[in-house]
């Protein structure tokens, strides 16, 4: 689909010179203030003499970390994305409306656990396979927040049994959070992301999910994203990101459901 007009375009692949801080966030190592840091420091190396501010590099060049080289390579690539209903998170290019097509990016990517055909929202994209397992697993306990919407007025009843947890799948669900938004909307915050999580939770207790619509995943939200838009994540968010799934701001190029 469309990028948000904020897109940053040092995404793209770089065949020309560059600006060594930005080519630390390029890659995705760390932040322009954190490699301005590093080359202040005298840890980055060009070509095996000391790096300094400045200094612009090309896909030639040896550039190096306390020694250790750091290749171009593929550039890791973190996005967001404002799903509409009525995409299907998938990466089989034969479904209609696959994720894939609709955001058109022309790196292979792929997403970051799924989101319901019916459901809207926030879902994260990445060509950074060993990140993917890192935000799924269950056992981090990462959040994803949504606002939903029920056929009918739901009591309190309803919000202490689902803040508690209810069988599903033959298993009962993790204790969440809930606030409600109106009699037939709240607001749901859940640290694992099982399959249709939320609507079978609700049709245990006797709720058909009419609206499901992600807002957030971990720190990361739609802000300045509209419906069928997405940009790559800032240098703030991918350092939080990385950050959250205990992977250092330098460690950046080793690298729900509804």
């Amino acid at each position: 689909m469309r990028a948000a007009a904020s897109i940053e375009t040092a995404y793209q692949p770089v065949t020309d010179k560059l600006r060594i801080n930005k080519f630390f966030t390029h890659h995705g190592i760390c932040s322009r203030r954190e490699a301005d840091r590093l080359i202040e420091s005298g840890r980055v190396t060009i070509n095996q003499r000391v790096a300094s501010l400045g200094d612009q590099v090309g896909p030639g060049d040896v550039i190096a970390r306390d020694g250790q080289e750091i290749p171009w390579g593929t550039v890791p690539l973190y996005i967001k994305y404002y799903k509409p209903v009525g995409v299907t998170t998938t990466s089989e290019s034969h479904v209609p409306r696959n994720i894939i097509a609709e955001i058109g990016h022309p790196e292979r990517i792929f997403p970051i656990g799924r989101l319901d055909k019916n459901s809207s929202g926030l879902i994260l994209l990445t060509n950074d396979g060993d990140i993917v397992n890192e935000i799924l697993r269950t056992e981090h306990g990462h959040e994803r927040e949504y606002e939903v919407s029920v056929d009918h007025p739901f009591d309190q009843t309803f919000i202490d049994r689902m803040t508690q947890g209810v069988v599903i799948l033959e298993r009962p669900t993790k204790p969440c959070r809930i606030e409600r938004l109106d009699p037939t909307r709240f607001r749901i915050t859940l640290t694992e992301g099982r399959n249709r999580q939320i609507r079978r939770m609700c049709q245990v207790l006797g709720y058909r999910v009419l609206t499901l619509h992600r807002v957030r995943i971990i720190h990361i939200t739609l802000d300045g994203l509209g419906p069928g838009e997405w940009k790559p994540l800032t240098g703030g968010e991918r350092e939080q990101l990385f950050r959250a799934v205990r992977r250092g701001s330098s460690q950046g190029t080793t690298g729900a459901n509804g």
